[in-house]
């Protein structure tokens, strides 16, 4: 084993122990630290470190600035105990990521998921809880502003009824947070629960939403179904490749909530920390980029601003 691999492996575990997941990092660096063996090279440079990064070349300048994101973030690391280490200038393979624009869901876009949802098919390999599956995750995402990981991470053993609570273990930087939930919202879990007893198989299953083989539900499945779903609702046309995501639910819950305060006239700002905790946000700019990406809300805030500045005057 290499130096250089150790390496890895020692920065890998640091990082993790922190609490950063690394799940991209942890599957490119290795291929990182092969190519440097296959070049012969002990010491990472910055002229390795750009080769690499740009041999991928179908792809967008996006993917090569995270690719050499990557190593720069491990150079720093082995940069204090081999002096030899080049740490790639930030400067290199410059990319501005854009977030995607969010798409605000209407209530009648809402119930025309959660209608179509309750008709897919269920002929295998399918199961008859299928249905009931993705009624009742897109219905918990849209109410409670989870994150869709989140949310497929859950444990049967996460959902307090008496307290009204859900517990979300191993968020971003491996936090814990607990949530609030509404009396009707643990209705719609306590009957998905019902349907959960009486279709699952693998009833010793830990998930809440849980494969046919009781595992965790696997990402790609529920982003394609969810594609079916928002083409049969006509959110997408037959032959699109973009429009409204998953995601773009926690939006929907963050834009809703601080339309909520503006309206009964609470100050946004200051209950902007208490959203900001809710959705698991480490730094509340990341909550507050709800309130700048939200023409509405924006619109909302000026005009309690010229309403302040009129009372001032």
């Amino acid at each position: 084993m290499s130096t250089l691999r150790q390496a890895l492996e020692e920065y890998l575990r640091v990082r993790r122990a922190l609490g950063y997941k690394l799940h991209e990092a942890g599957a490119a660096l290795p291929k990182f630290v092969s190519f440097m063996e296959e070049q012969g090279a002990e010491h990472i440079t910055a002229r390795l470190a750009l080769e690499w990064a740009q041999l991928p070349k179908n792809v967008q300048a996006a993917e090569w600035a995270q690719r050499l994101c990557y190593v720069r973030c491990f150079a720093r690391y082995r940069s204090a105990t081999d002096s030899a280490t080049e740490v790639p200038a930030g400067g290199l393979l410059p990319h501005r990521r854009r977030r995607a624009r969010p798409y605000l869901y209407t209530d009648k876009e809402i119930d025309n998921l959660l209608s179509a949802a309750l008709e897919l098919p269920t002929a295998f390999p399918s199961t008859r809880l299928r249905p009931h599956i993705f009624h009742c995750l897109i219905g918990l995402l849209s109410v409670t502003g989870l994150r869709f990981g989140e949310a497929l991470n859950l444990h049967v053993s996460d959902v307090d009824f008496d307290n009204a609570i859900l517990t979300i273990r191993g968020a971003k930087l491996g936090r814990d947070r607990l949530v609030p939930i509404h009396a009707s919202t643990c209705d719609a879990l306590a009957a998905y629960l019902g349907h959960r007893e009486r279709f699952l198989v693998a009833r010793d299953s830990p998930y809440l939403f849980a494969s046919r083989r009781g595992k965790r539900l696997d990402k790609g499945v529920v982003h394609r179904t969810f594609y079916t779903l928002s083409r049969k609702t006509g959110l997408r046309g037959p032959n699109d490749s973009h429009g409204p995501r998953l995601h773009d639910l926690r939006h929907r819950f963050a834009v809703l909530t601080l339309l909520h305060w503006y309206t009964v006239g609470e100050d946004p700002a200051r209950r902007l920390p208490v959203l900001s905790t809710f959705l698991g946000h480490v730094h509340i700019e990341d909550t507050f980029w709800y309130l700048s990406a939200w023409p509405e809300l924006m619109a909302q805030a000026m005009t309690r601003l010229e309403r302040r500045w009129g009372e001032s005057s």
